[in-house]
């Protein structure tokens, strides 16, 4: 299943972000895997400050799972400075709906 969603950065921390998810932490890496995670991207709108994320998942209720991992937590925490968030350090995010693919 693919997945999309936005996010935004406050200005003056592109560079911040980039170096914080290159690489990113071997744990969460580990622990998006083992939640079925099979691709994931973000990409950044310079003109906007929008994060643009897409996953490639094996479902959405494992997706949601990797929220309640102290290691989502933990890097929510080293993240939100860079970003809205919610009252949890979670980014605050937008999903988006799919209304076109094509794939050879």
């Amino acid at each position: 299943m693919r997945i999309a969603f936005k996010m935004n950065l406050h200005k003056g921390f592109e560079e911040e972000y980039q170096k914080r998810h290159n690489p990113v932490w071997q744990e969460l890496e580990k622990t998006l895997i083992n939640f079925g995670v099979q691709t994931y991207s973000i990409f950044f709108d310079d003109e906007t400050n929008e994060l643009f994320g897409y996953a490639e998942i094996e479902s959405l209720a494992r997706w949601k799972k990797i929220a309640n991992t102290k290691i989502c937590q933990k890097w929510w925490d080293y993240m939100s400075p860079l970003m809205p968030c919610n009252e949890d350090n979670s980014p605050i995010s937008k999903e988006l709906k799919e209304v076109f693919y094509i794939k050879k």
